[in-house]
């Protein structure tokens, strides 16, 4: 794989505001001609195969798709091979299909079951080739008539169009009305206008509650109580407990022993997570999956570099990091609702003390943004270890069971 650049994703959401899927790509792969390099293109595909495709375990990011952009050379690879063909989508360019060995190519992919991605294709005559499965149009507002009437006539066919960049809110439901399947944007950090939620709603006060008491180290007893008044809650708790992940022989039937089990700082860190998903806000859906995967990115980003107690915190900072957005609150107003460690307020607040650097380079890769050498530079940590971490963090969050639209 190349050892000198980062990945960088953008979530591909579907018209409920979901994540259906992710594209991948090398930071600033293409060059001067913004071509991307077929050598950069093929590493990634490689990379991405190793990681995310286990033996044991299968397509670790469950129901998710994933778009990466193409080369000719690549669609007879053995790189492809181990990536799932229901999961994966490969973008070419219109120019690629002209020759009669990349359509020869293509075709057996999709007799396999892979997604072929259109890129570049012009849209004012002429028919579409047949043996692809997406087909990635641009917007423009000034053209919605004639948009309306193309894209009628494609949605009469199986093809899924895939709108990018959408860039606003007011674009992204301009793309829906006109039918489009999915959108590719900046849009998991954008509020979405109009009314929404403001501040916790019943479920996140209890767990504020709660929280506040895990960190004064409160008894036990204390926080059970609290618990059993609430049987959501502690059904949650039960079912975390005895999740696969903790691979317990037996199972654990009291909330007494699963508190105990747990210990105060991973009790505050399922909280936090917790916190983050009971959100009631309807553009929630991207924004809690962008929370999870960038505090679960921030602690493995620390983990190496920090003692297990501090990367912890990490967590706890970066699935934070955006709660005001989620909770329609200042990140002040979200500080003097929850007691948090000077060192992570600081985080929060100005990404500074020893945790904010982290959480900035997790926040850099979702916004392609030219701080992340530098930012990786600083905390001493390799493209490698930060491609490792991306795509382990994204692996993490789908095993979770973020809740969809």
């Amino acid at each position: 794989m190349r050892n000198d650049n980062f990945i960088v994703r953008e979530p591909l959401l579907d018209t409920k505001q979901g994540v259906v899927g992710y594209d991948l790509t090398w930071q600033e792969t293409g060059g001067a001609d913004g071509e991307a390099d077929e050598g950069d293109l093929h590493a990634l595909l490689g990379f991405v195969a190793d990681q995310l495709s286990d033996e044991k375990s299968g397509w670790l990011l469950g129901k998710k798709l994933l778009f990466l952009e193409a080369s000719p050379a690549m669609l007879s690879g053995e790189a492809i091979k181990r990536m799932p063909a229901a999961s994966t989508v490969l973008t070419l360019k219109h120019r690629d299909l002209a020759d009669p060995g990349t359509l020869a190519a293509v075709k057996t992919l999709r007799a396999a079951g892979y997604g072929i991605s259109l890129r570049g294709a012009d849209l004012s005559g002429g028919a579409l080739p047949a043996e692809i499965s997406h087909l990635e149009v641009r917007f423009s507002a000034s053209d919605f008539a004639a948009q309306a009437r193309r894209y009628a006539a494609l949605k009469k066919s199986s093809l899924r169009m895939v709108g990018r960049p959408v860039s606003n809110w007011q674009d992204y439901d301009a793309c829906a009305m006109l039918g489009l399947d999915a959108f590719i944007g900046k849009l998991h950090l954008t509020p979405r206008p109009g009314k929404r939620a403001t501040g916790l709603n019943p479920a996140q006060q209890i767990i504020v509650q709660i929280m506040n008491l895990v960190a004064k180290n409160e008894n036990l007893q204390k926080i059970e109580e609290i618990f059993k008044r609430d049987p959501g809650l502690s059904y949650e708790l039960l079912r975390f407990i005895n999740s696969a992940a903790f691979g317990l022989k037996t199972e654990v039937q009291s909330l007494r022993a699963a508190l105990a089990l747990l210990g105060y700082e991973a009790l505050f860190q399922w909280l936090s997570l917790l916190l983050a998903t009971a959100s009631s806000s309807g553009y929630s859906p991207v924004l809690m999956e962008t929370a999870i995967i960038r505090g679960r990115f921030s602690e493995l980003l620390g983990q190496k570099y920090l003692p297990r107690g501090e990367s912890e915190n990490l967590f706890v900072a970066g699935i934070f990091s955006l709660l005001d957005r989620l909770l329609g609150v200042s990140m002040e107003e979200v500080l003097a609702s929850i007691k948090l460690s000077d060192q992570v307020a600081a985080a929060l607040l100005t990404r500074s003390g020893p945790y904010g650097p982290y959480v900035a380079l997790a926040e850099a890769c979702e916004l392609n943004s030219p701080l992340v050498g530098p930012l990786a530079s600083s905390l001493k940590i390799t493209p490698e270890e930060v491609n490792l971490a991306h795509l382990s963090a994204l692996a993490w969050a789908q095993k979770l069971g973020v809740p969809a639209a």
